[in-house]
């Protein structure tokens, strides 16, 4: 049986890719990449992920999200408001056939970024509207739960969510085996390699609901260096040594676990028919 990864999680439409997306998808495609779930983090980004679904068919399966934090990276990051998901709603109805996911959507109380209790109920707002959007349009949700790992999945438990990714995930083994029992993935990206604090959380959590992640052009192996999709061998290397299984394994289940969340990726995909 013939199978690749599935990068779960990459945000392909960043800017830190238009000089050389050409190489960057060529690269990916020799690392044996069958999948990339396309996130978003702002309206402005959803014609780019589009595009790039009609430039690489059966590689790119898009989301549709608005990130709990806007306007770019570093210090100018502040935490989303109720008018930023406004200008995005008709789109996710408009192209409801084309999605694979709601993502990247979540909640972010790291405290630089949402200070105040406004902004963490402006973030809860936006969340549980885009976790209603999913369910209307029955699709799962890729989530960001930073310094909010217990609420996030709380959230989406009461609000009746049923398929989930929670990636990057950084909360309690006794958090995230609360998402288990919901019936949540957990996506670990390349970074997971410099970090040995996630190897108890990776050691507990099931092999039936791991998928693998790059979150590129962010959480590289080397965190001064851009990262691509091509370094989810390296997640899949990580994962496969605390579980004490062959990569071949993990790549296969992690995949296979990916393609059950996200279904529509596999009828959008060409190469998924082989899984």
């Amino acid at each position: 049986m013939e199978h690749g990864f599935v990068d779960c999680h990459c945000h392909i439409s960043a800017r830190e890719f238009e000089e050389d997306l050409e190489d960057v998808i060529q690269r990916t495609t020799e690392a044996g990449v069958k999948t990339l779930v396309a996130v978003t983090e702002e309206v402005g980004e959803f014609a780019r992920v589009l595009q790039l679904q009609e430039r690489y068919p059966d590689l790119v399966a898009p989301c549709f999200g608005i990130h709990p934090l806007q306007g770019g990276g570093g210090s100018e990051q502040r935490s989303v408001k109720p008018q930023d998901l406004d200008a995005a709603l008709p789109h996710f109805y408009k192209h409801r056939e084309r999605l694979v996911a709601v993502g990247e959507i979540g909640l972010d109380f790291t405290p630089w970024c949402a200070p105040t209790q406004q902004d963490r109920d402006d973030q809860m707002k936006v969340f549980v509207k885009q976790l209603n959007i999913a369910k209307e349009l029955d699709l799962p949700v890729n989530v960001h739960s930073r310094s909010a790992a217990k609420v996030t999945i709380a959230t989406m438990r009461e609000q009746g969510v049923s398929r989930a990714l929670l990636h990057n995930f950084a909360g309690k083994p006794s958090v995230a085996l609360d998402g288990v029992k919901a019936g949540y993935l957990f996506s670990f990206p390349p970074a997971v390699c410099r970090n040995q604090q996630r190897d108890k959380l990776i050691q507990q959590i099931p092999m039936e609901h791991i998928c693998l992640e790059t979150d590129s052009p962010a959480l590289g192996p080397d965190r001064h260096v851009r990262n691509e999709p091509r370094n989810i061998v390296l997640s899949c290397r990580h994962v496969a040594r605390i579980k004490g299984a062959s990569p071949q394994t993990v790549e296969l289940v992690a995949a296979q676990n990916a393609y059950r969340l996200f279904p529509k990726a596999v009828t959008l995909t060409r190469s998924t028919h082989l899984i």
